[in-house]
C-alpha cells in the first residue's frame, strides 16, 4: 500500500493550488495528487478553444511541470470509496493509498435538466472540463451552420460569442428577463445584449425550452411558446452542480446546494479532511447566506487557506465568503462584477445608495484605443461601506474589478476610497482627474452627505 502525509483528489485550479501551497509550508511533507485525466484544462479557457485559440491543445494547465518543479507525487487514476477510520482511500485499479490529510479538489460537472426530453440525442452537448470530450465537440460544431445556446450566463455567452466568430448561426435562449442577470443589474445586462445583437446573434430572452425534437439527432428546438427553432446542435448551458459524492459516500456532510461542508479553514467535518474549490460549501462575502457560485479564482482563495492549514491552524488565515468576482469579455468590450449588485442589496433589505459614473480609461481620449469606462458602486447608505461594484469597458476592467474586490474585502468606506492614492499613465489608466472608480465614489458620497443633511 502507498503512503502519503497529504492526499490531494483532482488537480484542476483548486487541487494545483492546494498541492502547492501546502509544499510551500511544509516542505518536509510528502504530497501526493491524484486525478483520473491525462490532462488538466484551464478551465476558464475552455469557451476559448472553439475559435479564439487552436482547440484544447492550447488550453492545457501546466500543472505537471508544476509538481515535477516542487516535489509533488502524481497519480493518474481514481478515487472510488475513503475508509476515514484508517484514513485510506480505495482506487478503481483496486490499489490503496494511505493518508494523514486528506484535500477533496472534485470539482463540477454539467447539470443536465432531467425534464427536458431529447438530450440524449446526438449533437446535444454540455460544457464539461474534459479535454477528449470537447474535442470531440469541437469537431462535431464545426461541421454545424446553425447552433442553439441554452443558458445565458457566462459559458453560455463566452461560447455564443465564440461560435459567431466562425460564421454561425447562433441562438442564444435565456429563461430570466436579461443575459447574465444573476451577476449583472439590469442596465449592465443591457449593454452586453446590445452587443451580441450587433454581432447578429439572436437572443430570446423570458422563455423556456420545453423540449429538443429529432429522431436520432437533434434537429429543432421547442420552446415553451410553441415556437419552434431549427437547429444542427444544442449546447446547454444550464449551470454546473457540485461533485460531492464521493465525499457524501465517505459519511461527511452535505448542505442543501449539494457541496461539502467545510468550515472558515476548509475543514470537513473530519479534522483530517479539506475540501476546496466547486465541491465545498461556499457562504456570500456580504449576505452570508450559502452561496452557489462557483469561480476558479474563489477556489484558488480557498486552496491557499487549505494548504496553509494543514498540520497546524492560522486564525488570521481563513476563507471569510466568496466576493463574486466576475470578468467577461463580449466582442470588444469586458464587463466586470464583485460583490452584490443593486438588485441583490435591495432584494436582501439593504438600505443602499448608488455611486455612477463614465469617463475614458485613457487620457487624453483622443489615443489610440482609449475606451469608455463605466464603474457603479453600491454602497451602504449608513455606513458607506462598499458592498458591490460593476464595471463596463476596455480590457482593464479585467484588474479594476480586482481591486474593486480588495476594497470589499477589507470593508472600505467611500471615504476611505477617497483619500487612496492612484498611478496614472496615459497610456494605462484614465486621467487622475477624472479617475471613473474615484469619480463614482465621489457621486456616493455626495449623495450619503444629502441623505445626512436630511435627517438631521
Amino acid at each position: 500500500m502507498k503512503s502519503t502525509d497529504v492526499l490531494v483528489i483532482g488537480s484542476s485550479a483548486a487541487g494545483v493550488v492546494a498541492a502547492m501551497a501546502g509544499k510551500r509550508v511544509y516542505p518536509e511533507k510528502k504530497i501526493t495528487v491524484i486525478r483520473k485525466e491525462e490532462k488538466t484544462l484551464v478551465p476558464c479557457g475552455i469557451p476559448y478553444t472553439f475559435n479564439s485559440i487552436d482547440g484544447t491543445d492550447e488550453n492545457i494547465l501546466p500543472s505537471d511541470k508544476m509538481f515535477d518543479n516542487a516535489d509533488i507525487e502524481l497519480i493518474i487514476g481514481e478515487v472510488v470509496s475513503i475508509e476515514r477510520n484508517n484514513k485510506t482511500c480505495m482506487l478503481k485499479d483496486g490499489n490503496e493509498i494511505s493518508y494523514n490529510k486528506l484535500v477533496l479538489a472534485t470539482g463540477s460537472t454539467p447539470t443536465i435538466p432531467k425534464w427536458l426530453n431529447g438530450t440524449n440525442l446526438k449533437n446535444v452537448f454540455s460544457v464539461p472540463k474534459d479535454k477528449g470530450y470537447l474535442d470531440e465537440m469541437n469537431k462535431r460544431l464545426t461541421k454545424c451552420k446553425k447552433i442553439v445556446v441554452i443558458g445565458a450566463g457566462f459559458i453560455g455567452v463566452e461560447l455564443s460569442d465564440e461560435l459567431s466568430k466562425s460564421g454561425k448561426e447562433i441562438v442564444l435562449i435565456e429563461k430570466l428577463p436579461h443575459i447574465l442577470e444573476m451577476a449583472f443589474d439590469k442596465e449592465i445586462s443591457l449593454k452586453a445584449e446590445e452587443i451580441l445583437k450587433e454581432k447578429e446573434i439572436k437572443v430570446k430572452l423570458g422563455i423556456g425550452v420545453k423540449e429538443l425534437l429529432g429522431e436520432k439527432k437533434v434537429n429543432s428546438v421547442l420552446l415553451d411558446n410553441g415556437e419552434i427553432i431549427e437547429t444542427d446542435a444544442v449546447v446547454l448551458s444550464v449551470g454546473y452542480h457540485s461533485n460531492s459524492k464521493l465525499a457524501e459516500k465517505a459519511g461527511l456532510s452535505i448542505n442543501k446546494q449539494g457541496c461539502i461542508r467545510v468550515d472558515e479553514y476548509m475543514r470537513t467535518e473530519d479534522p483530517n479532511i479539506f475540501a476546496v474549490g466547486d465541491c465545498a460549501e461556499k457562504r456570500d462575502f456580504i449576505t452570508r447566506k450559502p452561496s452557489c457560485v462557483m469561480l476558479a479564482s474563489s477556489a484558488c482563495a480557498e486552496a491557499r487557506i487549505a494548504g496553509v492549514n494543514l498540520f497546524k491552524l492560522c486564525a488570521i488565515k481563513t476563507f471569510s465568503g466568496t466576493i463574486s468576482i466576475f470578468s467577461t469579455v463580449i466582442g470588444e468590450t469586458a464587463f466586470g462584477v464583485a460583490g452584490i449588485t443593486e438588485t441583490q442589496a435591495i432584494t436582501e433589505g439593504f438600505d443602499i445608495i448608488t455611486g455612477i459614473f463614465e469617463g475614458m480609461d485613457k487620457h487624453p481620449a483622443t489615443l489610440p484605443g482609449a475606451k469608455k469606462q463605466l464603474v457603479k458602486l453600491i454602497v451602504g447608505k449608513e455606513s458607506g461601506v462598499i458592498l458591490g461594484g460593476e464595471v463596463v469597458g476596455g480590457y482593464s476592467v479585467g484588474e479594476l474589478i480586482n481591486t474593486i474586490g480588495i476594497i470589499i474585502q477589507n470593508r472600505m468606506n467611500i471615504n476611505s476610497l477617497l483619500t487612496i492614492q492612484v498611478g496614472t499613465h496615459p497610456l494605462l489608466t484614465a486621467s487622475p482627474a477624472g479617475y471613473p472608480l474615484l469619480k463614482a465614489a465621489g457621486n456616493a458620497a455626495i449623495q450619503i452627505m444629502f441623505n445626512s443633511k436630511i435627517a438631521d
